[in-house]
Order: C-alpha cells, then sequence, then structure tokens
C-alpha cells in the first residue's frame, strides 16, 4: 500500500500561488486524476479516496482559492474564477488531458473547466453537485445558502477555544459517522489562529459568493449541459446531514433534464460518497 501522507506544491495562479496535495502512483504510466473538493472543504478531504487508490493514479488536489493553504489568495471569486485555476493547476502538470473529479460545488467548478478548456479533460466523474434546481418562490438567496450548507456556513462565524473544541464540534456531523483519522486531519486542516480563537480558514465572501452562484450562476448551471467531454456523474443515496433525502434522486435528476448516465451510490451520503469504492472504481 502506498503512503498516506500526501505531498505538498504549489501552481502559479492569478494573484499568486495555488496550494496543492498530491498523491504519487506508484508506476509511471499511470493515469493523473484532479480532484476538485466543496464548499467549505479542503485537499484533504480526498485523503481516503487516495488511500483507495492506492496509487493506481497520480492524485493532485488543489485547497480552492479562499480555502485553507490558499485562503491568501485575492478575489474576485467565483465558480469561474475556480475553474480557471483548475485549468492553471492541469496546465501546470503538463501531463497530457487529465482525470477531472469534482465534488459538490467543485463539481460545478469541474464541469465549467471541462466546458471551457475541454482539451484539458480525458474524462470527467461528478460527484453530488453540478446540477442546477430554481429556487422555490419566495426563497431568497442567503436563505437557500443556509439550508443548503448548514454547518458548515455557520463555523464561518465562530471562533473555537481549542484544537479539540474543533474536533468535537465536527464529530457531532451527522454525516461523519464513524470518525476516522483521515477525517480529523482533514477537519484540522481548516483551523488557522492561536488557541483560544481559532478560527475557519474559510474567507466569508468567498464562500458567501462561491454559494450563491452554485445557486444563481447561469453558465454554472448550463456547464453540465454543454460537455463534450466522457462524463459519469455519481450521486449519494443520503443527503448533507445523513437524512433519507439526498441532495439527487431520479425525480430530480428528470426535472433538471440531465441527460448523463447517473449512478446512485448505495449506503453514502453527501460527504461519505467520496470516500466510497465506487468512486474510487471510476476513476481507475
Amino acid at each position: 500500500m502506498t503512503s498516506s501522507r500526501p505531498h505538498t506544491l504549489t501552481v502559479p495562479v492569478d494573484g499568486g500561488e495555488l496550494a496543492v496535495l498530491h498523491w504519487p502512483a506508484t508506476t509511471p504510466d499511470a493515469p493523473v486524476v484532479v480532484a476538485v473538493h466543496g464548499i467549505t472543504a479542503n485537499a484533504l478531504a480526498w485523503a481516503a479516496l487516495a488511500r483507495l487508490l492506492d496509487g493506481k493514479v497520480a492524485l493532485y488536489a488543489p485547497d480552492l482559492r479562499g480555502r485553507a493553504a490558499s485562503r491568501d489568495l485575492p478575489g474576485p471569486w467565483g465558480l469561474a474564477r475556480h475553474a480557471e485555476d483548475t485549468a492553471a493547476l492541469i496546465t501546470a502538470l503538463d501531463a497530457g488531458p487529465v482525470r477531472l473529479v469534482g465534488h459538490s460545488m467543485g463539481a460545478w467548478v469541474a464541469a465549467l473547466t471541462a466546458t471551457r478548456h475541454p482539451a484539458l479533460v480525458a474524462a470527467l466523474t461528478l460527484v453530488d453537485g453540478a446540477v442546477t434546481f430554481p429556487l422555490p418562490p419566495g426563497v431568497g438567496e442567503q436563505d437557500a445558502l443556509a439550508a443548503v450548507l448548514g454547518p458548515a456556513l455557520a463555523r464561518l462565524s465562530m471562533t473555537f477555544a481549542s484544537r479539540e473544541a474543533y474536533r468535537e464540534f465536527w464529530r457531532a456531523h451527522p454525516a461523519f459517522d464513524p470518525w476516522t483519522a483521515e477525517l480529523d486531519a482533514y477537519t484540522q486542516r481548516d483551523l488557522i489562529g492561536e488557541a483560544p480563537e481559532l478560527v475557519s480558514s474559510c474567507v466569508h465572501e468567498a464562500i458567501t459568493t462561491d454559494g450563491t452562484q452554485v445557486l444563481l450562476d447561469r453558465e454554472a448551471a448550463d456547464a453540465i449541459h454543454r460537455l463534450t467531454v466522457p462524463t459519469r456523474f455519481l450521486y449519494a443515496e443520503r443527503g448533507l446531514l445523513d437524512e433519507p433525502q439526498a441532495l439527487y434522486d431520479t425525480e430530480r435528476l428528470t426535472a433538471a433534464k440531465v441527460g448523463l448516465p447517473a449512478e446512485k451510490v448505495p449506503g453514502t451520503n453527501h460527504y461519505s460518497i467520496i470516500w466510497s469504492e465506487s468512486l474510487a472504481a471510476a476513476l481507475v
């Protein structure tokens, strides 16, 4: 089994350096996979997937602009900005077209990357994201953001007295069960500052701008309908809080006129789907 400890590197992007984690392949001719995380996540969200892939691919995962080790990159924010950063990363790897995977908000970013730069993408995997639904009548964007992001958004305005306090905040999340060393490292990567005033690394304006675009941006909403690269769409059986109603189901995907083959991954919620054997198999 390969080491689960990733290498770190940076890639030049507009305004500075994008931080990237790299889990190397065990063979020189292995395919390259670039993985784009969700809205308040960071690159270590992919650690469990890297373990499952076990060196069969060269896996690269950026901290998106405004998060974790890329938090000091400047705005403007937005999904297209992340797509251009992702394209810059793929170009810098100089490995030809890659297998691109995006989770949650990262799925919109990945779809945008593939529609704007199809020559950089050999195959695309969208995971529990990239399909946009119209807001219900009378529901404002801030209410919708709060409903969708829930605890992830709430923590951006919170201060934590210790790393253990932050650990307990996340351990209470119903979707993160069982708790693992990989989940612990992923959530701890988000903390900055000094005790007793530790805070999330996520830049609030970046999160709210990106989240609003997930709900309302027309180019991002249309991206999944304009793809020209081979694409797979995987969706979780359960929701963001491990509730029975998932973000996507057959009826919702039909209503959204998603023409891609869609695969439900049993036994997963919105988060756990990215450390599923199903996703690992799709990428290999």
